[in-house]
């Protein structure tokens, strides 16, 4: 199975630089550096070596604080981060410069994975959240690299996908060292999937050892006080086909509340324009964030169209709307406006985040919207209802200060796995 999936990447190659190249027409990033997925520019690594890979944005920031503590505890290795996006390069630059060895990770085929491995040589590897790659892992298995799948997730919807190549994900899973999973559930469908019971570890999600800066703080009360005293929320992380329909239900919150301010994030900068055009479409005065222009009361929407400046955002609002959950995306990670204490909105499609969505609305810290009406009616109601946004925020923060732990304890695989180095 391996072998024809092999094949079949090989016969699928064409496709795949071609959309390469048609993303590339809005971000030309793309057809950038693009030897680099094929490991013909690796650059050699002459010391010991840990490889990290995070597809993109949310994963880098996901992963920012295990690689951070992996440069503290390995200040002798050279750690290797890959993505497989630009936007996910650009994140890893900002947050760690040259602390770190970026590139992005080659396709999954032989040729190139062996290259990339001969090049930087590495004690371990470690994929973050979803990214199982058989022949990464089949091909340092052969070479006796330890792989781990930190911060593991496996949705319900993903694992029946999975399970139609079940001979190629039954021997990808057998050859992984170690999975970290974020829940009971995650960890069964790691199992039926085909890892071995005594090597998977339910540690949660690092992503509740979010942290919070005092510059960030600091940062955030100097920018909210351009709209001091007005009514706010954000839509962090919006997809095609979410923008009209947070638009629509802010036409209707301007009813309610005519000061009312939106901070409308989209997901990708490819479409920061496209955005920009639908909001003046729709009527509303904007800035962008990127002008860095002083918003004035006339101002109806800031355009988040920056990047690493959400967790910022979040921090100026008095309610978050977290997106890629009113379209199957499968939702985002609605644990960094948790950790602001704000009350948290999702739309219903969360398959990414089963476990920390379930335990939000259990503790009635987020609510789910099944769309742009009943998105307008929930934000109506945390404006009116001040102490009931209160208590949604700060059951939010509670839940995720009480599940802290997960980033010592995958931390803790690494060093078992790496010789307890």
């Amino acid at each position: 199975m391996r072998l024809f999936y092999t094949l079949l990447l090989y016969m699928l190659l064409p496709f795949v630089l071609l959309r390469l190249f048609l993303r590339g027409r809005k971000a030309p990033a793309y057809r950038q550096r693009w030897r680099e997925r094929f490991a013909l520019e690796t650059m050699p690594v002459d010391k010991p070596s840990i490889w990290m890979h995070a597809v993109s944005v949310g994963e880098v920031l996901g992963s920012a604080q295990l690689i951070q503590r992996l440069l503290d505890h390995y200040p002798n290795h050279q750690l290797v981060v890959t993505t497989m996006t630009p936007t996910g390069s650009e994140r890893v630059s900002e947050l760690f410069g040259n602390q770190v060895m970026h590139c992005y990770a080659p396709y999954d085929l032989p040729g190139p994975v062996q290259r990339f491995l001969m090049a930087i040589r590495p004690e371990i590897v470690i994929l973050f959240e979803t990214e199982i790659w058989p022949n990464i892992i089949h091909h340092c298995y052969r070479k006796n690299i330890p792989v781990l799948l930190a911060n593991g997730r496996m949705s319900e919807r993903s694992a029946k996908g999975y399970a139609k190549l079940s001979s190629l994900t039954k021997s990808a899973m057998g050859e992984l060292s170690a999975i970290a999973a974020q829940s009971p559930a995650d960890a069964q469908r790691f199992v039926a999937l085909g890892h071995p019971q005594h090597s998977v570890t339910v540690t949660g999600s690092v992503k509740f050892d979010v942290s919070i800066s005092g510059e960030m703080t600091a940062d955030a009360q100097s920018l909210s006080a351009q709209w001091a005293g007005r009514p706010s929320f954000v839509a962090a992380s919006t997809h095609q086909g979410e923008d009209e329909q947070v638009l629509k239900a802010f036409q209707r919150i301007k009813q309610a509340y005519p000061d009312a301010l939106l901070i409308l994030v989209p997901r990708h900068p490819e479409r920061f324009d496209e955005v920009a055009k639908l909001i003046h479409a729709s009527g509303f005065k904007f800035t962008r964030r990127s002008s860095g222009d002083v918003l004035n009361a006339a101002c109806d929407i800031l355009l988040g169209d920056t990047m690493g400046e959400l967790m910022l955002l979040y921090a100026c609002v008095d309610v978050a709307f977290v997106a890629g959950s009113l379209v199957p995306r499968g939702g985002h990670n609605m644990l960094e406006p948790a950790a602001w204490a704000l009350p948290v909105l999702s739309g219903p499609y969360l398959f990414n985040f089963e476990a920390v969505s379930a335990l939000l609305v259990s503790e009635g810290a987020m609510a789910i919207v099944e769309d742009s009406e009943a998105l307008a009616e929930q934000v109506i109601r945390l404006f009116a209802q001040p102490n009931e946004a209160k208590r949604m925020g700060l059951q939010a923060q509670r839940v995720v200060v009480e599940n802290r732990g997960a980033l010592d304890k995958q931390f803790a695989l690494i060093q078992g796995l790496m010789g307890g180095c």
